[in-house]
C-alpha cells in the first residue's frame, strides 16, 4: 500500500511537472543601448517591446504561454554586445529583439547563429548583417527594418536632383552604421550624376568640431549628408551656428528622437532625414500608439519597430506550433505576411523585409514631420 501511494504521488507530480513545463513563459531578450549616449534608442526598444508583450499577454499569450522580457544593455558597444549575447545564450533564451547599432548587431549575430537563437533587429540597417548570415548559412538572423542600400536607392537620386550644381559634402562617423549609410547614399548619388566636393570621416565622441566647420566654410558647403548619430550631429550644428555658418544637413534615421533637438537646439531647424514611412499614422498602430502615449511615452523612432518584432515572434511561434527558433525563422520566410503595427510585413530569403517605404522628414520647432512635396 505505501508503494502505491508513492507511485500515484509520482504520477501526479510528473503530470503537474509536464503541465508546468508546457505553460512556462516564453522569454525574449530585448538588447540595445539602455544606457549611454544612445539610451533614447534603448528606451524606444523597451517601451515598444513591453507594450507588445502586455497586449499579447492580456489576450492569453502565445499558445497559452506568457511573454517574459529580459532587458540587456549593450551600450551600442561591440564587445559588450558579444558579452550579453553569450549571456543570453547561456540563459537559454531563444529569441532576441535587438540589437540597435549595426556595430553591435553584426558581431553579436555570430554568437546567436552558432547557438540557433533567433535574433531580429528592429533598427540595424547595415546590409552586412543579413548578407553575412545568408553567406554563412545562418537562418536565424533577421531584420525587421530597412537596409542602407535600400535607403541609398531612395535618397541618393533625390539629393542628386535637388542639389544639382551645389557644393555637396558627405561625412560619416567611421562606424558600421554611419559609414555604411553614408557610402550607400554617396554611391547612388554619384550614379545619379552628382559628385561630392568632400568625403570624410569624423571622430565620434569629440566635443570640438571647429576644424571641420572651418573646412566646410572654406569649401562653401551648401549641403552635408552625415552618416552618424544625434550627439555628434547636434554639436556640429551648434558650433556651426556659433560661427554664423548655415548649411543644409541631411541624415538617416538616427535623429528620429527629441534627443536630437535637445542637443542641437534651434540650430536643428530645417534639418532633414529619412525614416521608414511613419507607422504611427497606420490604422494598425492606433491602439498601440494610444496606449503607449497614455503611459507618458511618445512612440517615436524605433518604438513601433520593436513592438512589431515581438508581434512577429508571437505569430511565428503560433504558426510553427512551437518555439524552435529555426522552425520559426523558416516559417516567417515562407512569403506569408505577418500582421504588425507597422503594417503587413513579408520577409525575403535573407530575413530582410520586402518593399520598404520611406519618408523624408524635416525638423521644425522641436518636432519633425514628413515633407510634403
Amino acid at each position: 500500500m505505501p508503494f502505491k501511494k508513492i507511485f500515484y504521488a509520482g504520477l501526479i507530480t510528473a503530470a503537474f511537472g509536464a503541465s508546468s513545463a508546457m505553460a512556462e513563459d516564453i522569454e525574449i531578450a530585448v538588447a540595445g543601448p539602455m544606457t549611454g549616449q544612445l539610451a533614447n534608442i534603448g528606451d524606444q526598444f523597451k517601451q515598444g517591446a513591453q507594450a507588445a508583450a502586455d497586449a499579447i499577454n492580456e489576450k492569453g499569450g502565445i499558445m497559452g504561454r506568457k511573454i517574459k522580457l529580459v532587458m540587456e544593455d549593450d551600450v551600442c558597444d561591440p564587445k559588450q554586445a558579444v558579452s550579453i549575447a553569450n549571456r543570453i545564450v547561456a540563459a537559454g533564451i531563444k529569441f532576441v529583439d535587438g540589437h540597435a547599432c549595426s556595430g553591435s548587431s553584426i558581431p553579436a549575430s555570430s554568437v546567436y547563429a552558432e547557438a540557433g537563437v533567433l535574433m531580429m533587429t528592429p533598427a540595424s540597417s547595415n546590409p552586412e548583417l543579413t548578407d553575412a548570415a545568408a553567406k554563412n548559412g545562418w537562418p536565424t538572423i533577421m531584420r525587421l527594418y530597412t537596409r542602407d542600400d535600400a535607403q541609398g536607392e531612395f535618397v541618393g537620386p533625390w539629393i542628386a536632383e535637388k542639389y544639382k550644381g551645389k557644393n555637396v559634402v558627405v561625412l560619416h562617423d567611421k562606424g558600421a552604421y554611419g559609414k555604411g549609410l553614408a557610402d550607400a547614399v554617396k554611391g547612388k548619388m554619384n550614379e545619379a550624376g552628382l559628385k561630392e566636393i568632400l568625403y570624410d570621416g569624423i571622430n565620434a565622441g569629440e566635443k570640438d568640431y571647429s576644424a571641420l566647420i572651418t573646412k566646410l566654410k572654406d569649401l562653401k558647403a551648401d549641403f552635408v549628408y552625415f552618416g552618424g548619430y544625434h550627439q555628434e550631429a547636434g554639436l556640429i550644428l551648434r558650433q556651426a551656428a556659433d560661427q554664423n555658418f548655415k548649411f543644409q544637413l541631411m541624415m538617416g534615421d538616427s535623429i528620429a528622437s527629441p534627443d536630437f533637438w535637445a542637443v542641437s537646439g534651434p540650430a536643428a531647424e530645417g534639418v532633414i532625414f529619412t525614416f521608414p514611412a511613419n507607422p504611427q499614422v497606420r490604422p494598425e498602430a492606433k491602439a498601440a500608439v494610444e496606449k503607449i502615449k497614455a503611459g507618458g511615452f511618445v512612440p517615436d523612432g524605433f518604438t513601433l519597430f520593436s513592438y512589431a518584432v515581438i508581434e512577429t515572434f508571437a505569430q511565428g511561434i503560433e504558426r510553427a506550433g512551437g518555439d524552435d527558433p529555426a522552425k520559426v525563422a523558416e516559417i516567417l520566410k515562407d512569403g506569408t505576411p505577418v500582421n504588425t503595427v507597422i503594417g503587413p510585413v513579408v520577409f525575403d530569403e535573407k530575413g530582410d523585409i520586402k518593399d520598404a517605404k520611406y519618408d523624408i522628414n524635416i525638423w521644425h520647432d522641436g518636432a519633425y514631420a514628413p515633407i510634403k512635396e
